[in-house]
C-alpha cells in the first residue's frame, strides 16, 4: 500500500463520479502509466501538473503498480482525505509570482497590490499590466540578441529554474501539510 496525492475535478477523468472517502476504486483493464489505470503522485508538488480540478486528495494505492519519477498508476485507489485547494492554489501562485519580482525593475503598483492581497477586484487590471510589461520585455529582448548572450541566459535560466522549482516544491509541501494537519516534513 502506497500513500500518494491526486487532484480531482467535478468527476474523474473517465467521467465517473468522484467516490466518497474510503471507497476503493478498481481498474479492471490494462495498467499503463499516463494511459489507463488509477493515477497519483507520491509528491504533492508533482500532482499539481496533472490537476484537472482544485480538490487535492490524499490517497492509498494498492494492487498492480507502475511508477515513474513524477507519477504512478495502480489497480486500486481510495481517497483517505480531501481538501478544496482553490484558496491555497491561488495563494501559492501569488507567492511564486512575488518571488520573481526581483527580475522586474519597476512592477506596476496594481500588480504588487494584487499579489500581496489577492483582492479579486484588482486581478484583471494586474493581469493586463503584467501582460503589457511582458510584451514590452519580449520586444526589448528580441532587439538585443546575440549568440553568446543567449547561451549565458539559457544557462542562468536553467539554474534559476531549478532553484525556483525546489523552493516552490518546499512552499507547496508546507501548504499541503498545514491543510491536511500533517507534520511539515510529512508531505512528499
Amino acid at each position: 500500500m502506497i500513500r500518494a496525492w491526486h487532484f480531482v475535478g467535478d468527476t474523474l477523468r473517465d467521467g465517473r463520479p468522484v467516490p466518497k472517502d474510503g471507497v476503493w476504486l478498481e481498474h479492471r483493464g490494462p495498467i499503463l502509466i499516463g494511459q489507463s489505470g488509477l493515477h497519483a503522485s507520491r509528491d504533492a508538488f508533482d500532482a499539481l501538473q496533472y490537476a484537472p480540478g482544485p480538490v487535492l486528495c490524499l490517497v492509498e494505492c494498492d494492487g498492480d503498480l507502475i511508477e515513474q519519477s513524477d507519477k504512478l498508476v495502480c489497480r486500486r485507489r481510495r481517497i483517505v482525505a480531501r481538501k478544496d485547494a482553490s484558496e491555497g492554489l491561488r495563494y501559492f501562485a501569488r507567492m511564486q509570482a512575488l518571488s520573481t519580482l526581483q527580475y522586474w525593475s519597476d512592477p506596476p503598483d496594481v500588480v504588487l497590490d494584487y499579489l500581496m492581497t489577492g483582492d479579486e477586484a484588482m486581478r484583471a487590471a494586474a493581469r493586463d499590466a503584467a501582460r503589457d510589461a511582458a510584451w514590452d520585455a519580449a520586444r526589448d529582448a528580441a532587439r538585443a540578441r546575440d549568440a553568446a548572450r543567449d547561451a549565458a541566459r539559457a544557462a542562468a535560466w536553467d539554474a534559476a529554474w531549478d532553484a525556483a522549482r525546489d523552493a516552490a516544491r518546499k512552499d507547496w509541501h508546507a501548504l499541503v501539510a498545514e491543510a491536511f494537519g500533517l507534520p511539515k516534513g510529512g508531505v512528499q
